[in-house]
Protein backbone atom coordinates (compact mmCIF):
# COMPACT_ATOMS: atom_id res chain seq x y z
CA UNK A 1 0.00 0.00 0.00
CA UNK A 2 1.41 3.49 -0.67
CA UNK A 3 2.90 5.20 2.40
CA UNK A 4 0.38 8.58 1.65
CA UNK A 5 -2.49 6.57 1.56
CA UNK A 6 -1.42 5.48 5.29
CA UNK A 7 -1.26 9.29 5.98
CA UNK A 8 -4.69 10.16 4.23
CA UNK A 9 -6.32 8.40 7.12
CA UNK A 10 -3.82 9.56 10.24
CA UNK A 11 -5.94 12.21 12.52
CA UNK A 12 -5.00 15.51 12.31
CA UNK A 13 -3.78 15.56 15.97
CA UNK A 14 -0.41 13.68 14.53
CA UNK A 15 0.78 13.66 10.52
CA UNK A 16 3.67 11.09 9.81
CA UNK A 17 6.32 12.62 9.36
CA UNK A 18 8.34 11.71 5.63
CA UNK A 19 10.55 9.21 7.68
CA UNK A 20 7.84 7.56 9.41
CA UNK A 21 6.24 7.59 5.73
CA UNK A 22 8.90 5.88 4.24
CA UNK A 23 9.56 3.43 7.07
CA UNK A 24 5.81 1.88 6.04
CA UNK A 25 6.21 1.68 2.61
CA UNK A 26 9.21 -0.52 3.67
CA UNK A 27 7.22 -2.89 5.55
CA UNK A 28 5.34 -6.02 4.44
CA UNK A 29 2.14 -5.32 2.72
CA UNK A 30 0.25 -7.10 5.42
CA UNK A 31 1.06 -4.58 8.15
CA UNK A 32 1.46 -1.29 6.02
CA UNK A 33 -1.93 -1.31 5.46
CA UNK A 34 -2.00 -1.07 8.95
CA UNK A 35 -2.39 3.16 9.98
CA UNK A 36 0.47 4.38 11.64
CA UNK A 37 -0.68 7.19 14.00
CA UNK A 38 -0.30 8.43 17.33
CA UNK A 39 -3.06 10.28 19.09
CA UNK A 40 -2.49 12.08 22.40
CA UNK A 41 -5.81 12.77 22.30
CA UNK A 42 -8.09 9.91 24.20
CA UNK A 43 -12.10 9.12 24.96
CA UNK A 44 -13.65 8.55 28.48
CA UNK A 45 -16.53 6.72 28.61
CA UNK A 46 -18.23 5.28 31.93
CA UNK A 47 -19.57 1.48 31.74
CA UNK A 48 -21.64 0.45 34.91
CA UNK A 49 -18.23 0.96 37.76
CA UNK A 50 -15.52 0.47 34.60
CA UNK A 51 -13.67 3.99 32.95
CA UNK A 52 -13.45 3.13 29.46
CA UNK A 53 -10.82 5.04 27.37
CA UNK A 54 -11.30 5.25 23.36
CA UNK A 55 -7.56 5.47 21.56
CA UNK A 56 -8.51 4.07 18.41
CA UNK A 57 -10.83 2.55 15.68
CA UNK A 58 -10.32 -1.03 14.28
CA UNK A 59 -12.18 -1.37 11.27
CA UNK A 60 -13.05 -5.01 10.91
CA UNK A 61 -13.42 -6.72 7.60
CA UNK A 62 -13.51 -10.15 5.60
CA UNK A 63 -10.87 -9.48 3.33
CA UNK A 64 -9.92 -10.54 -0.47
CA UNK A 65 -6.99 -11.42 -2.49
CA UNK A 66 -5.83 -8.38 -4.56
CA UNK A 67 -3.90 -10.89 -7.41
CA UNK A 68 -4.30 -14.20 -9.34
CA UNK A 69 -2.01 -15.53 -7.03
CA UNK A 70 -3.50 -15.01 -4.03
CA UNK A 71 -7.33 -17.12 -4.84
CA UNK A 72 -6.34 -19.80 -3.97
CA UNK A 73 -4.49 -19.05 -0.61
CA UNK A 74 -7.39 -16.70 0.28
CA UNK A 75 -9.87 -19.71 -0.11
CA UNK A 76 -8.00 -21.87 1.51
CA UNK A 77 -7.83 -19.67 4.51
CA UNK A 78 -11.77 -18.64 4.15
CA UNK A 79 -12.59 -22.71 3.80
CA UNK A 80 -9.72 -24.10 6.62
CA UNK A 81 -11.20 -26.80 9.10
CA UNK A 82 -14.32 -27.16 6.95
CA UNK A 83 -13.37 -29.53 4.97
CA UNK A 84 -14.80 -28.29 1.40
CA UNK A 85 -13.33 -30.19 -1.65
CA UNK A 86 -10.54 -28.68 -3.75
CA UNK A 87 -12.65 -29.27 -6.26
CA UNK A 88 -15.74 -26.79 -5.08
CA UNK A 89 -12.52 -24.27 -4.31
CA UNK A 90 -11.49 -24.08 -7.83
CA UNK A 91 -14.84 -23.56 -9.32
CA UNK A 92 -15.28 -20.66 -6.79
CA UNK A 93 -11.63 -19.86 -7.51
CA UNK A 94 -12.85 -19.04 -11.51
CA UNK A 95 -15.44 -16.48 -9.78
CA UNK A 96 -12.50 -14.48 -9.01
CA UNK A 97 -10.22 -15.00 -12.65
CA UNK A 98 -13.61 -13.48 -14.22
CA UNK A 99 -12.30 -10.46 -12.40
CA UNK A 100 -8.89 -10.75 -12.84
CA UNK A 101 -7.89 -12.53 -9.72
CA UNK A 102 -8.53 -9.43 -7.72
CA UNK A 103 -11.30 -9.14 -5.38
CA UNK A 104 -12.73 -5.00 -5.03
CA UNK A 105 -13.40 -5.65 -0.98
CA UNK A 106 -9.76 -4.10 0.03
CA UNK A 107 -10.07 -1.74 -1.95
CA UNK A 108 -13.42 -0.96 -0.85
CA UNK A 109 -12.35 -0.99 2.71
CA UNK A 110 -9.65 1.81 1.99
CA UNK A 111 -12.63 3.59 -0.03
CA UNK A 112 -14.17 3.73 3.48
CA UNK A 113 -11.57 4.66 5.97
CA UNK A 114 -10.44 7.73 4.34
CA UNK A 115 -14.26 8.38 4.00
CA UNK A 116 -14.33 7.79 7.45
CA UNK A 117 -10.94 9.80 8.21
CA UNK A 118 -12.68 12.71 6.67
CA UNK A 119 -15.82 12.42 8.83
CA UNK A 120 -14.08 12.09 11.80
CA UNK A 121 -11.67 15.34 11.25
CA UNK A 122 -14.40 17.11 10.30
CA UNK A 123 -16.63 16.51 13.82
CA UNK A 124 -13.14 16.75 16.04
CA UNK A 125 -12.75 12.81 16.62
CA UNK A 126 -9.11 12.60 16.81
CA UNK A 127 -8.51 8.92 16.90
CA UNK A 128 -6.78 6.78 14.49
CA UNK A 129 -8.18 4.00 11.95
CA UNK A 130 -6.58 0.89 11.74
CA UNK A 131 -7.79 -2.04 9.81
CA UNK A 132 -7.41 -5.72 10.29
CA UNK A 133 -9.27 -8.52 8.10
CA UNK A 134 -10.54 -12.02 9.19
CA UNK A 135 -9.05 -14.13 6.06
CA UNK A 136 -6.40 -12.12 3.97
CA UNK A 137 -4.00 -9.19 4.34
CA UNK A 138 -4.17 -7.01 6.18
CA UNK A 139 -4.81 -9.94 9.05
CA UNK A 140 -6.30 -7.99 12.70
CA UNK A 141 -3.05 -10.01 14.08
CA UNK A 142 -1.12 -7.83 12.16
CA UNK A 143 -3.19 -4.59 12.97
CA UNK A 144 -3.62 -5.55 16.52
CA UNK A 145 0.24 -5.63 16.64
CA UNK A 146 1.05 -2.69 15.12
CA UNK A 147 -1.68 -1.26 17.68
CA UNK A 148 -0.04 -2.57 20.21
CA UNK A 149 3.56 -0.66 19.17
CA UNK A 150 1.83 2.63 18.97
CA UNK A 151 0.67 2.89 22.55
CA UNK A 152 -3.02 1.62 21.45
CA UNK A 153 -4.72 0.53 24.74
CA UNK A 154 -8.07 0.17 24.18
CA UNK A 155 -10.06 0.49 20.50
CA UNK A 156 -14.00 0.48 19.42
CA UNK A 157 -14.24 -2.41 16.02
CA UNK A 158 -16.14 -1.45 13.62
CA UNK A 159 -17.25 -4.49 11.40
CA UNK A 160 -18.61 -4.39 7.84
CA UNK A 161 -21.65 -5.79 8.82
CA UNK A 162 -25.14 -4.34 9.48
CA UNK A 163 -26.81 -7.61 10.84
CA UNK A 164 -25.92 -10.25 14.08
CA UNK A 165 -25.46 -13.97 13.29
CA UNK A 166 -22.51 -16.32 13.86
CA UNK A 167 -20.18 -15.63 10.92
CA UNK A 168 -21.47 -11.77 10.85
CA UNK A 169 -21.11 -10.78 14.51
CA UNK A 170 -19.73 -13.22 16.74
CA UNK A 171 -17.18 -14.93 14.61
CA UNK A 172 -15.53 -11.66 14.42
CA UNK A 173 -15.31 -11.33 17.95
CA UNK A 174 -13.89 -14.53 18.04
CA UNK A 175 -11.01 -13.90 15.23
CA UNK A 176 -10.21 -10.71 17.74
CA UNK A 177 -10.36 -12.89 20.84
CA UNK A 178 -7.77 -15.04 18.51
CA UNK A 179 -5.71 -12.09 17.43
CA UNK A 180 -5.38 -11.43 21.07
CA UNK A 181 -4.10 -14.62 21.99
CA UNK A 182 -1.64 -14.76 19.18
CA UNK A 183 0.12 -11.34 20.15
CA UNK A 184 -0.16 -11.58 23.95
CA UNK A 185 1.06 -9.55 26.76
CA UNK A 186 0.13 -5.91 25.96
CA UNK A 187 -2.33 -6.39 22.89
CA UNK A 188 -5.11 -3.75 22.74
CA UNK A 189 -8.43 -4.23 24.20
CA UNK A 190 -11.32 -3.64 21.31
CA UNK A 191 -14.81 -3.49 22.03
CA UNK A 192 -17.16 -4.16 18.89
CA UNK A 193 -19.47 -1.30 18.05
CA UNK A 194 -23.13 -2.34 17.58
CA UNK A 195 -24.54 -3.69 14.45
CA UNK A 196 -26.87 -1.41 12.32
CA UNK A 197 -29.02 -2.58 10.24
CA UNK A 198 -32.07 -0.11 11.27
CA UNK A 199 -29.85 2.60 11.81
CA UNK A 200 -31.53 5.88 10.51
CA UNK A 201 -28.66 6.67 8.63
CA UNK A 202 -28.08 3.29 6.96
CA UNK A 203 -32.00 3.56 6.29
CA UNK A 204 -30.95 6.54 4.51
CA UNK A 205 -28.72 5.58 2.38
CA UNK A 206 -30.40 2.47 1.23
CA UNK A 207 -33.45 4.22 -0.17
CA UNK A 208 -31.17 6.79 -1.54
CA UNK A 209 -29.54 3.53 -3.64
CA UNK A 210 -32.83 2.25 -4.41
CA UNK A 211 -34.04 5.08 -5.57
CA UNK A 212 -31.42 5.13 -7.77
CA UNK A 213 -31.86 2.02 -9.44
CA UNK A 214 -35.75 2.73 -9.29
CA UNK A 215 -35.40 5.54 -11.58
CA UNK A 216 -33.84 3.40 -14.51
CA UNK A 217 -37.74 1.60 -15.08
CA UNK A 218 -40.19 4.05 -16.61
CA UNK A 219 -43.55 4.38 -15.45
CA UNK A 220 -44.88 2.25 -17.84
CA UNK A 221 -42.76 -0.67 -16.90
CA UNK A 222 -43.21 -0.61 -12.96
CA UNK A 223 -46.60 -1.71 -13.58
CA UNK A 224 -44.52 -4.99 -13.81
CA UNK A 225 -41.94 -4.47 -11.45
CA UNK A 226 -40.83 -6.44 -8.30
CA UNK A 227 -38.55 -5.09 -5.66
CA UNK A 228 -36.51 -7.90 -4.70
CA UNK A 229 -33.94 -7.76 -1.76
CA UNK A 230 -31.15 -10.06 -1.43
CA UNK A 231 -28.58 -11.37 1.26
CA UNK A 232 -25.76 -13.74 1.60
CA UNK A 233 -27.37 -17.11 2.44
CA UNK A 234 -26.38 -18.68 5.82
CA UNK A 235 -26.84 -22.53 7.26
CA UNK A 236 -30.74 -22.39 7.98
CA UNK A 237 -29.32 -24.11 12.00
CA UNK A 238 -27.11 -20.64 11.87
CA UNK A 239 -30.16 -18.33 11.03
CA UNK A 240 -32.52 -20.18 13.98
CA UNK A 241 -29.69 -19.12 16.32
CA UNK A 242 -29.53 -15.44 15.69
CA UNK A 243 -31.82 -12.73 14.64
CA UNK A 244 -30.41 -12.32 11.39
CA UNK A 245 -33.63 -12.92 8.89
CA UNK A 246 -35.65 -10.84 11.34
CA UNK A 247 -32.99 -8.17 10.74
CA UNK A 248 -32.84 -8.39 7.29
CA UNK A 249 -37.27 -8.12 7.24
CA UNK A 250 -37.21 -5.26 9.63
CA UNK A 251 -34.22 -3.66 6.89
CA UNK A 252 -36.60 -4.47 3.74
CA UNK A 253 -39.68 -3.05 5.34
CA UNK A 254 -37.99 0.05 6.47
CA UNK A 255 -36.19 1.20 3.14
CA UNK A 256 -39.48 -0.46 1.08
CA UNK A 257 -41.97 1.98 3.08
CA UNK A 258 -39.43 4.71 3.25
CA UNK A 259 -39.20 4.49 -0.86
CA UNK A 260 -42.86 4.25 -1.21
CA UNK A 261 -43.42 0.25 -2.22
CA UNK A 262 -45.83 -1.39 -0.90
CA UNK A 263 -44.28 -4.72 -1.69
CA UNK A 264 -40.77 -6.77 -1.26
CA UNK A 265 -39.20 -9.76 -1.38
CA UNK A 266 -36.48 -11.54 0.01
CA UNK A 267 -34.42 -13.81 -1.66
CA UNK A 268 -30.80 -15.10 -1.00
CA UNK A 269 -27.73 -15.80 -2.94
CA UNK A 270 -23.95 -17.11 -2.14
CA UNK A 271 -24.81 -20.17 -0.77
CA UNK A 272 -21.55 -22.30 0.12
CA UNK A 273 -22.46 -25.01 1.84
CA UNK A 274 -23.15 -28.86 0.89
CA UNK A 275 -26.49 -29.71 -1.26
CA UNK A 276 -27.61 -32.09 1.93
CA UNK A 277 -27.47 -28.99 4.39
CA UNK A 278 -30.58 -26.75 4.63
CA UNK A 279 -29.54 -23.13 3.93
CA UNK A 280 -31.76 -20.17 3.46
CA UNK A 281 -34.07 -19.15 0.86
CA UNK A 282 -35.23 -18.89 -1.93
CA UNK A 283 -31.87 -18.49 -3.79
CA UNK A 284 -32.31 -15.41 -5.68
CA UNK A 285 -32.17 -17.14 -9.38
CA UNK A 286 -35.01 -19.60 -8.45
CA UNK A 287 -36.93 -16.69 -7.33
CA UNK A 288 -35.99 -14.58 -10.85
CA UNK A 289 -37.77 -18.02 -12.71
CA UNK A 290 -40.38 -17.93 -10.43
CA UNK A 291 -41.10 -14.53 -11.09
CA UNK A 292 -40.77 -14.66 -14.48
CA UNK A 293 -43.38 -17.38 -14.61
CA UNK A 294 -45.49 -15.34 -12.87
CA UNK A 295 -45.51 -12.58 -15.75
CA UNK A 296 -43.04 -10.13 -14.28
CA UNK A 297 -41.07 -8.50 -16.75
CA UNK A 298 -39.26 -6.01 -14.41
CA UNK A 299 -37.14 -6.46 -11.63
CA UNK A 300 -34.45 -4.17 -9.37
CA UNK A 301 -32.43 -6.27 -6.88
CA UNK A 302 -31.10 -4.10 -4.01
CA UNK A 303 -28.62 -6.04 -2.00
CA UNK A 304 -29.11 -4.45 1.11
CA UNK A 305 -27.48 -7.68 3.26
CA UNK A 306 -23.80 -6.36 2.09
CA UNK A 307 -22.29 -2.79 2.43
CA UNK A 308 -20.20 -2.59 -0.85
CA UNK A 309 -20.23 -3.81 -4.48
CA UNK A 310 -17.60 -6.68 -3.27
CA UNK A 311 -17.31 -9.93 -5.76
CA UNK A 312 -20.25 -11.69 -4.45
CA UNK A 313 -22.65 -9.04 -5.64
CA UNK A 314 -20.50 -8.31 -8.79
CA UNK A 315 -20.65 -12.15 -9.30
CA UNK A 316 -23.72 -13.21 -8.04
CA UNK A 317 -25.87 -10.58 -9.10
CA UNK A 318 -24.20 -8.75 -11.94
CA UNK A 319 -23.41 -11.96 -13.57
CA UNK A 320 -25.32 -14.74 -13.26
CA UNK A 321 -28.18 -13.12 -12.11
CA UNK A 322 -28.11 -10.57 -15.18
CA UNK A 323 -27.32 -13.38 -17.35
CA UNK A 324 -30.50 -15.24 -16.25
CA UNK A 325 -32.72 -12.36 -17.33
CA UNK A 326 -31.54 -11.60 -19.94
CA UNK A 327 -32.07 -15.39 -21.10
CA UNK A 328 -35.80 -14.90 -19.50
CA UNK A 329 -36.33 -11.86 -21.38
CA UNK A 330 -36.51 -9.79 -18.00
CA UNK A 331 -35.18 -6.40 -17.50
CA UNK A 332 -32.73 -6.16 -13.65
CA UNK A 333 -31.02 -3.20 -12.67
CA UNK A 334 -29.43 -4.05 -9.42
CA UNK A 335 -29.38 -0.99 -6.87
CA UNK A 336 -26.03 0.14 -5.37
CA UNK A 337 -25.03 -1.16 -2.00
CA UNK A 338 -24.41 2.01 0.41
CA UNK A 339 -20.20 2.19 -0.13
CA UNK A 340 -19.08 5.20 0.95
CA UNK A 341 -22.62 7.29 0.68
CA UNK A 342 -22.20 10.38 2.75
CA UNK A 343 -25.00 9.59 4.73
CA UNK A 344 -23.46 6.05 5.36
CA UNK A 345 -20.18 7.09 6.63
CA UNK A 346 -21.76 9.25 8.60
CA UNK A 347 -23.50 6.52 10.60
CA UNK A 348 -20.51 4.91 11.29
CA UNK A 349 -19.51 8.32 12.97
CA UNK A 350 -22.72 8.30 14.99
CA UNK A 351 -22.21 4.69 16.33
CA UNK A 352 -18.57 5.73 17.38
CA UNK A 353 -19.55 8.74 18.79
CA UNK A 354 -22.78 6.92 20.64
CA UNK A 355 -19.87 4.68 22.54
CA UNK A 356 -17.33 7.61 23.42
CA UNK A 357 -19.74 10.35 24.72
CA UNK A 358 -22.66 9.22 26.73
CA UNK A 359 -24.76 11.71 26.28
CA UNK A 360 -25.47 11.42 23.02
CA UNK A 361 -28.79 9.03 22.09
CA UNK A 362 -28.57 5.61 20.04
CA UNK A 363 -30.24 5.84 17.01
CA UNK A 364 -32.51 3.60 15.87
CA UNK A 365 -35.83 3.29 13.79
CA UNK A 366 -38.24 0.63 13.37
CA UNK A 367 -39.74 -2.10 15.57
CA UNK A 368 -36.89 -3.35 17.69
CA UNK A 369 -35.13 -0.21 18.99
CA UNK A 370 -31.38 -0.67 19.29
CA UNK A 371 -28.96 -3.65 19.30
CA UNK A 372 -26.85 -4.20 22.23
CA UNK A 373 -23.37 -2.90 22.83
CA UNK A 374 -22.31 -5.97 24.67
CA UNK A 375 -23.09 -9.15 23.10
CA UNK A 376 -25.01 -11.25 25.75
CA UNK A 377 -22.72 -14.98 26.11
CA UNK A 378 -25.79 -16.47 24.29
CA UNK A 379 -25.86 -14.49 21.29
CA UNK A 380 -25.01 -16.11 17.97
CA UNK A 381 -23.76 -19.59 18.96
CA UNK A 382 -21.29 -20.83 16.93
CA UNK A 383 -21.85 -24.40 14.89
CA UNK A 384 -19.62 -27.12 16.91
CA UNK A 385 -16.47 -27.86 14.73
CA UNK A 386 -12.93 -29.01 16.13
CA UNK A 387 -10.62 -26.85 16.48
CA UNK A 388 -12.84 -23.39 17.63
CA UNK A 389 -11.59 -21.30 20.62
CA UNK A 390 -14.47 -19.82 22.67
CA UNK A 391 -15.36 -16.01 22.30
CA UNK A 392 -14.48 -15.88 26.30
CA UNK A 393 -10.89 -16.88 25.76
CA UNK A 394 -9.08 -13.39 26.12
CA UNK A 395 -11.35 -11.66 28.54
CA UNK A 396 -10.61 -8.26 26.40
CA UNK A 397 -13.61 -9.26 24.36
CA UNK A 398 -16.28 -7.65 26.17
CA UNK A 399 -19.14 -9.66 26.65
CA UNK A 400 -21.69 -10.10 29.72
CA UNK A 401 -21.02 -11.93 32.88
Amino acid sequence: MRANSILEYAPRCLRLSSSSAADAAERPRSTACCVLSRCTKRYHLLEGIRHVVYDAILVISFGGPEGPDEVMPFLENVTRGRNIPHERLLAVAEHYHHFGGKSPINEQNRQLIAALRTELDAHSIDLPIYWGNRNWHPFLADALRQMRADGIQHALGFVTSAYSSYSSCRQYRENIAAAQAEIGKGTPAVDKIRVFYNHPGFIDACCDRVREGLAEFSLGERNSFRFVVTAHSIPCSMAESSDYQKQLCETARLVADQVGLENWYLAFQSRSGPPNQPWLGPDVLDHLRNLHAAGVENVLIAPLGFISDHLEVLYDLDTEAQGLAHELGMKLVRAATVGTHPKFVATIRQLILERIDPSQPKLAIGRYGPNHDVCPAECCPAPQRAGRPPVSAVPSVLQRP
